[in-house]
């Protein structure tokens, strides 16, 4: 199953949701692991290392040090960029989708954005 980390200001509401569906889901906050404040290139790099996917809502930033990365041949775990409008119950649904029905390699190097459609 995919193992992921959620940006510093990812939504709360989310991460419960998705640990009351799903509580052997491996997912933690980067504030948790000592990341807090962390520049995103920090914070990709750390995922990378660690196999796990980001989750953020930070497009803005995130996006643009993922392709700064790509270009340099460094590593990307993947991204998962959710919409802040998306309904909790949308993204915690797509969330345990994508962890159940995919591999982690398939999300190597990858922007995937929520809602899917």
């Amino acid at each position: 199953m995919l193992r992921f980390a959620a940006d510093e200001n990812f939504n709360n509401h989310i991460l419960h949701g998705l640990r009351r569906r799903k509580p052997d889901l491996d997912v933690v906050r980067v504030q948790d692991v000592g990341l807090s404040g962390a520049a995103d290139g920090d914070i990709l790099d750390w995922a990378a290392r660690e196999g796990r996917i980001l989750l953020t809502h930070d497009l803005r930033t995130i996006v643009p040090e993922v392709e700064r990365l790509l270009r340099a041949g460094k590593p990307v775990a993947g991204v998962l960029a959710v919409g802040r409008r998306i309904a909790v119950s949308t993204a915690i649904e797509e969330i345990l989708l994508m962890a159940e029905c995919s591999l982690d390699r398939e999300w190597a190097g990858t922007v995937t954005y929520l809602p899917l459609g």
